[in-house]
């Protein structure tokens, strides 16, 4: 049976990073999918002489055109909310260098919107509706949103959660998957990463752990992605600008410079947690029960 799936992320890239593997299976197995963006990243970091005359924004939304092409997305959309930064405090988008003048936002590659602000400040119940619609539209079987604690508690993602989940609940979306990473594994990860010689960004040092993802015994499903590595990693390098900084190394790039093997170890397996299912991992299919 055919069913759809929408994928709600925060940024272009995110989605490389999370679900890339579930949405190259799905559309493999002839399955719709769709991908929708809150924002478009547009105060991310980037080296300071990649962009030339153009705007991150902008670049951003080619790439992540790019990236879906690669894993065989069939409708992308933008929600039209501007990027909050790291800490939240990002007030607007980054000015386009050529005009001055603030980029607006797009509807999927198309249709132009206002801004509608910072999207960690955004009305939850405003940015659902908008998210709702969507998911009406496209009659979703699976919606995929992010862990309570955003993954790594950037604002946008902590919002992605709540505006997420109630979205859900406004259109009648009954299977909510949060896409998260089997902490446990994470830092086994980041250990044998060290002990190899990678050189790991900052962000990857914390103190601890323990407020980034969820532990595996949280977690209901584990989905082996291996026969879509080529999709995932392709989607990966398409979000160019976020392989660049001007302090280092940045951890998209760190992920492309790794060998197949420690690739396929790293990336091979999506995670996702159901709450209407007893934790534990039972499942292998996202459209397992529909």
């Amino acid at each position: 049976m055919r069913h759809t799936l929408v994928t709600f992320h925060a940024h272009p890239d995110d989605e490389a990073l999370l679900t890339a593997g579930v949405m190259a299976k799905a559309a493999a197995e002839g399955h719709r999918v769709v991908l929708v963006v809150a924002t478009r990243g547009e105060v991310g970091l980037v080296a300071s002489d990649f962009l030339g005359d153009r705007d991150l924004g902008s670049t951003r939304m080619a790439e992540l055109h790019t990236a879906a092409e690669a894993i065989g997305v069939h409708r992308v959309e933008l929600l039209g909310y501007s990027d909050s930064g790291v800490d939240g405090t990002a007030a607007r988008s980054r000015p386009d260098p050529r005009t001055g003048a603030e980029p607006s936002p797009a509807r999927g590659a198309s249709e132009p919107r206002a801004d509608l602000g910072p999207f960690a400040r955004a009305p939850v119940e405003d940015a659902a509706s908008r998210l709702a619609e969507i998911l009406r539209e496209e009659h979703a079987d699976v919606l995929t949103i992010y862990d309570p604690n955003g993954g790594y508690q950037h604002p946008d993602h902590v919002q992605v959660h709540r505006v997420g989940a109630r979205a859900a609940a406004m259109a009648g979306t009954t299977v909510v998957l949060e896409a998260t990473i089997n902490r446990d594994l994470m830092k086994m990860g980041v250990e044998l990463a060290g002990s190899l010689g990678y050189e790991l960004p900052p962000e990857y040092s914390p103190a601890t752990f323990d407020d980034w993802y969820l532990p595996q015994d949280q977690l209901t499903h584990a989905v082996d992605v291996t026969a879509f590595l080529d999709n995932k990693r392709a989607a990966m390098a398409a979000h160019a600008s976020q392989t660049t900084g001007d302090e280092g190394a940045r951890s998209l790039a760190m992920f492309l410079a790794i060998p197949d093997e420690h690739f396929a170890m790293a990336f091979g397996t999506e995670w996702f947690v159901d709450r209407n299912l007893e934790p534990g991992i039972a499942s292998h299919d996202i459209f397992a029960g529909i």
